[in-house]
């Protein structure tokens, strides 16, 4: 039915597009031949990809609670920074992406992960700095469904196929790198050069859709935030939440949270999958009897 989809961004709200993909998959037979996923979507879009989210949705629940703490000053959690989240986060991918994943994702699908890369003529540890707050004010001003501010400045997103890497290290390294939002994530690099959030440059990472679209192809693009308005893109279309969701980006002391956004997606996912069968009976019909 899509012959595209795309992950957006936006920490644990990102969980809302692993109940989507839950509830939808099987009903509108969800087989991509490109997927692509920028931040924590494209840890979304990995696991779910490789139908783990029975492992997956009761691992992070049980990992979060209010006996933890969001902000660590003496690195009692081991993480690599002061929030505890760099650490767990890391421990959730690896511990589930074992073994042959990368080989079994890209068996499925052209599966892209979507980095930033910082302009050169900035200091290396300057970058981040700078595209975060440029993320952050085009955001509180305008709240676009595609910023600009960041590609301005001169980063420059990149698809990293998954079918160019080597190993399940290799990809759990991409999926960390696209998580990159400093202070809380540790920078990484990948390929030898700073690779940070896919979200500074485009936090909705539909520019590898436009092939596709071009030679006629449908594409889905899974929102984790509602907008004021969409855009209108030929063959393409957005779906966002039906109601904001309950949980904060980085918090790990809110399992109910977590368990709400898993269950909101799923209950979209549902509503989704039975309006698109309606609606292709609908045309069934009409082809059948113009006059209907």
């Amino acid at each position: 039915m899509f012959d595209a989809i795309a992950f957006a961004g936006g920490g644990n709200r990102c969980y809302w597009q692993g109940g989507f993909w839950d509830a939808a998959r099987e009903d509108l037979g969800l087989a991509p031949r490109l997927v692509v996923g920028a931040s924590a979507g494209a840890w979304q879009a990995a696991y779910s990809l490789l139908g783990l989210i029975g492992e997956v949705r009761p691992t992070v629940i049980s990992a979060c609670g209010p006996h933890l703490a969001n902000f660590d000053w003496r690195r009692r959690s081991g993480s690599p920074t002061w929030f505890p989240v760099a650490g767990l986060y890391r421990e959730l991918v690896t511990r589930t992406l074992r073994g042959d994943a990368l080989a079994r994702i890209n068996a499925l699908t052209d599966f892209r992960i979507a980095l930033a890369r910082p302009p050169r003529w900035l200091p290396a540890q300057a970058a981040p700095w700078l595209g975060l707050a440029a993320y952050q004010i085009e955001k509180r001003l305008f709240a676009p469904v595609h910023p600009r501010f960041g590609r301005a400045l001169g980063f420059e997103p990149e698809f990293v196929p998954a079918r160019t890497m080597r190993t399940t290290a290799e990809l759990i390294d991409a999926l960390m790198a696209t998580a990159t939002v400093p202070p809380i994530m540790p920078i990484l690099r990948i390929g030898g050069r700073i690779a940070l959030d896919g979200g500074l440059v485009d936090n909705v990472p539909v520019e590898p859709l436009a092939e596709i679209e071009r030679a006629g192809g449908r594409t889905l693009v899974l929102l984790t935030r509602r907008y004021d308005a969409l855009p209108e893109v030929p063959g393409r279309l957005y779906v966002e939440p039906s109601e904001p969701i309950p949980v904060h980006q980085f918090d790990i002391t809110d399992p109910e949270g977590i368990r709400a956004a898993f269950a909101l997606g799923q209950r979209d996912g549902a509503a989704f999958a039975k309006a698109q069968r309606v609606s292709a009976s609908g045309a069934r019909r009409s082809a059948t009897d113009p006059g209907a």
